[in-house]
């Protein structure tokens, strides 16, 4: 029980300096940034592609009305 209580509290202490540390905070940032810019590229490009779909198929069926 002894150990299992130091081995807790080594670990207890890690985290509060994990946790204080700031080293790397920018890098998290950074990252997070990136991929809030990739999610809203991605809705993009959904959106756009719907776009460009419907502009074929109404361009398909136009030229499929001019030629009968």
């Amino acid at each position: 029980m002894k150990d299992l209580l130091i081995k807790m509290s080594v670990k207890m202490y890690l985290l509060k300096d994990a946790l204080q540390d700031e080293n790397g905070q920018d890098l998290i940032e950074y990252a997070l940034l990136i991929a809030f810019v990739a999610f809203a590229a991605t809705v993009g490009m959904k959106a756009l592609a719907t776009d460009i779909n419907n502009a074929f198929t109404t361009i398909g069926g136009d030229l499929t009305t001019a030629i009968a």
